[in-house]
């Protein structure tokens, strides 16, 4: 299994493609290991010409835990942030940050493609913002600046992602991460069912740990508004974004483009907070396209 110490953490990932083609590092979000980037998506970016390398954050998959620090839960974060006071938290979205940098780092990767989704794409604004010199090209999928004056989340994705399952036993756990997938999925594209159980199984089996969730909300919530960080950006910037996605609403996408000077943004309809295979030629297409046109690449 390739590990690595990336800013002091134990870092997990993957290296995909020939590593003499530019560096495409893949960020993924909330609580997810690196598998649900798509194998697919990873095959035809390499098939692209690029060089792809994804990761589980800390404290999700098979990277540093960090078992025993305590986070406040979400209504003291909120009430702490709402007073203006600054909580204490394990780590922060920046921390995860210079966990992304510190990879490239260990990889000796000079400059990257950074590619964010969901929190992945939190993370990436902060390397984007604060790493440009190490950025060859910034894509955003299905994220937001945090900032509060936008449409939250529906009701019943919240709760399907801070739920917890009825019990460890396997098969609850697999009930509630097909729920889950189900209640965030794009409306347009449902998983077949046999395919997703397959998935949501070999995730769970390769690791489960949701109190690294726990943490990783807590360095959500505290991070607040981004919109000042975000508007430091210069790198060449695409947004992509589902435009029915129920858990970060497409107005998160529309706003981060907004921040950005020259950002382009594309949505699309049926879209939700997944990575639906039936988009992934799509998805690979306008992320390579927009990483080639940064480098002045033929496509």
């Amino acid at each position: 299994m390739p590990q690595t110490t990336a800013n002091g953490v134990t870092i997990h990932y993957e290296d995909h493609g020939n590593p003499s083609d530019p560096a495409m590092l893949l960020i993924m979000g909330f609580g997810a290991q690196l598998t649900l980037w798509p194998d697919e998506l990873v095959e035809a970016l390499v098939g692209h010409g690029f060089r792809v390398i994804r990761y589980d954050n800390r404290d999700v998959g098979l990277s540093q835990k960090f078992t025993g620090q305590k986070a406040p839960g979400p209504v003291k974060l909120t009430l702490l942030k709402k007073i203006g006071l600054t909580p204490k938290v394990p780590y922060t979205l920046a921390d995860m940050a210079e966990d992304a940098v510190g990879l490239m780092d260990a990889l000796e990767i000079e400059r990257a493609h950074v590619v964010g989704a969901s929190m992945g794409g939190m993370i990436a604004q902060h390397v984007a913002a604060k790493h440009a010199d190490r950025c060859l090209s910034f894509t955003q999928v299905f994220s937001t600046t945090g900032n509060p004056k936008l449409p939250a989340a529906r009701k019943e994705a919240l709760q399907a992602l801070v739920k917890r399952p009825d019990s460890t036993e396997e098969a609850a756990l697999v009930a509630h991460g097909m729920y889950l997938a189900r209640t965030i999925g794009s409306p347009a594209y449902p998983a077949e069912e046999e395919r997703l159980r397959e998935r949501v199984e070999a995730s769970i089996r390769r690791s489960f740990y949701p109190e690294g969730g726990t943490r990783h909300l807590a360095a959500i919530l505290a991070d607040g508004d981004r919109r000042e960080i975000v508007r430091g950006i210069t790198v060449p910037t695409l947004v992509l974004h589902g435009e029915d996605d129920p858990l970060v609403p497409c107005e998160g996408g529309r706003d981060t483009a907004a921040c950005i000077p020259g950002a382009m943004i594309r949505t699309l309809p049926g879209w939700g907070h997944d990575l639906p295979l039936e988009l992934v030629d799509e998805l690979a297409d306008a992320i390579a396209g927009h990483a080639h046109e940064a480098t002045g690449v033929p496509a």
